[in-house]
């Protein structure tokens, strides 16, 4: 007699399986198979028949999930840019689940209109259509070229949002986008302009401590009657020392605050003189010394950005870097990779375009940080580090997981590995030389069901799988199944078939 447990199992299975032909897919978009639809359509690539079936689908928990799928290509995500539900526009915009290293672009004209559509007041919606502006302003979906088009853009409302980005324009972008024709971008622009307007900003500052004051004090124009206040109440100086725009008698006098903290920031600086470098050069304080000493003059306040990033976090806290809103020249980077100082090299390992060349002089970094950071942001990273980022970092398998070169056999070396997780990705191997039955008896149910579901066992060994609990679900996840025993196990657990047409 089989367990009351095994059709669900089986279903789950199936819908992970990635042989199933879309006939058996189709079939589980049912709704007695409800449990499966996370995996099935979030968790998964999907044929196209199948994706139209999924973007059609009556029920929003299917198009939510498929909205959310890092396996499927973002033009197919984006069909749901119309979607009746703001839930499942809101999915899209937001981005695919778990957000895991830098998100592949949504299109051009999927961007467009999740970015200038308006509100509909004849439905009631849980979000509005800004609050999706909002979450896809945050999901990295957004690239940096569509980000400068937006500037000169023949749609006025995306101009209207590009002055968002003031203090990264041109002078001479400001000055179109306050000349505009269009009076809602003129009406922008002019908002916009008051970052770097010192008074407009004291105007603006709040006298709370606050996200906002952090913000204003950090980034945009500081007027002298802000920086002596701050200096006075001994209020905010991290922030005025990290601040492009603060004078540069005040910048002198943070660089000798007591503070090491804010010395650090100002040893950073890319406007730094000459003099007050060799100064911090010599601080009693080994952080000041370190970050003054770390780049030479002149430097750039991307460079800046770009070591902000890596310093103080070891790889494996800080994962995939992202992009920077104003990129640093890759040649900068090629200098770094070349530095006898890890941590510039580090640096040199968060940028995807450095050249093959440097690219294998890195993979044999003799620091682990330098090798995994290379292998979470490089495409042309080899396998062997990005194997040994998964075995040595595990907060970023999920990631690692995902990318092109990630190494799927001659994994036998790992069948005993202490890590359950990597015990898993060893049982997973189609090159095995033996089918790893051993692993089915295994103490983790990961490792049972990476076995169960591994192509190499013998066909009638999964047969037999499949009427057991703790293989049932690797076992039916297993390609080698026909289609038709797959159509046969949801049959039997009670899933309808589709009528003959």
């Amino acid at each position: 007699m089989s367990s009351p447990a095994l059709p669900e199992l089986w279903l789950r299975g199936v819908a992970a399986n990635p042989a199933a032909p879309s006939k058996v897919l189709m079939r589980l978009l049912a709704a007695p198979a409800r449990a499966t639809w996370t995996i099935l359509c979030e968790e998964r690539d999907l044929p196209p028949d199948v994706i139209d079936a999924v973007v059609a689908h009556p029920e929003r928990t299917v198009r939510r999930s498929f909205a959310r799928n890092r396996h499927i290509a973002p033009e197919q995500r984006g069909r749901l840019v119309n979607d009746p539900d703001a839930l499942v526009r809101a999915d899209l915009a937001s981005g695919p689940r778990p957000r895991l290293g830098r998100a592949e672009a949504l299109p051009d004209d999927v961007l467009e209109t999740l970015l200038t559509v308006q509100d509909d007041n004849s439905q009631d919606q849980l979000l509005t259509a800004d609050e999706i502006r909002s979450e896809l302003a945050f999901s990295g979906q957004i690239p940096q070229s569509f980000s400068r088009r937006m500037i000169d853009h023949p749609n006025p409302e995306l101009r209207a949002q590009a002055a968002s980005f003031w203090l990264w324009l041109t002078p001479g972008q400001r000055a179109a986008l306050l000349a505009d024709p269009n009076p809602a971008v003129g009406v922008a622009a002019r908002h916009h302009s008051r970052t770097l307007d010192p008074a407009a900003m004291e105007a603006d500052l709040p006298e709370r401590d606050c996200h906002h004051r952090s913000l204003l004090l950090v980034n945009y124009a500081v007027s002298r009657a802000v920086a002596e206040q701050c200096l006075a109440d001994r209020r905010n100086l991290w922030s005025l020392a990290h601040n492009p725009h603060t004078p540069s008698d005040v910048v002198a006098r943070l660089a000798r605050d007591p503070d090491p903290h804010v010395r650090e920031r100002v040893a950073a600086r890319a406007d730094l003189d000459p003099a007050l470098l060799a100064e911090l050069a010599q601080d009693p304080d080994s952080t000041v010394r370190t970050r003054a000493l770390l780049q030479p003059l002149p430097r750039t306040w991307s460079q800046r950005g770009a070591i902000d990033q890596v310093i103080g976090h070891t790889a494996e806290s800080i994962g995939p870097v992202g992009e920077l809103l104003i990129e640093t020249d890759t040649s900068w980077y090629e200098t770094c990779a070349k530095s006898t100082n890890a941590l510039l090299r580090r640096v040199a390992a968060t940028c995807p375009r450095l050249p093959e060349e440097l690219v294998h002089r890195l993979a044999d970094d003799p620091d682990a940080d330098v090798r995994h950071l290379l292998a979470y942001n490089h495409p042309l990273a080899p396998p062997a580090i990005i194997l040994d980022a998964f075995i040595s970092t595990p907060r970023q398998r999920p990631y690692l997981l995902t990318l092109p070169r990630f190494p799927r056999t001659g994994l036998h070396h790992l069948l005993d590995n202490d890590d359950s997780e990597v015990r898993a990705l060893a049982a997973a191997d189609t090159s095995l030389a033996q089918p790893p039955v051993r692993l089915l008896a295994d103490s983790e149910s990961r490792v049972r069901r990476a076995a169960a579901a591994n192509p190499v066992l013998p066909l009638d060994l999964i047969s037999s799988l499949l009427d057991d609990p703790e293989h049932a679900e690797g076992a039916a996840a297993n390609p080698n199944l026909p289609g038709e025993r797959l159509h046969e196990l949801l049959d039997l657990s009670g899933l309808p078939r589709a009528p003959a047409r």
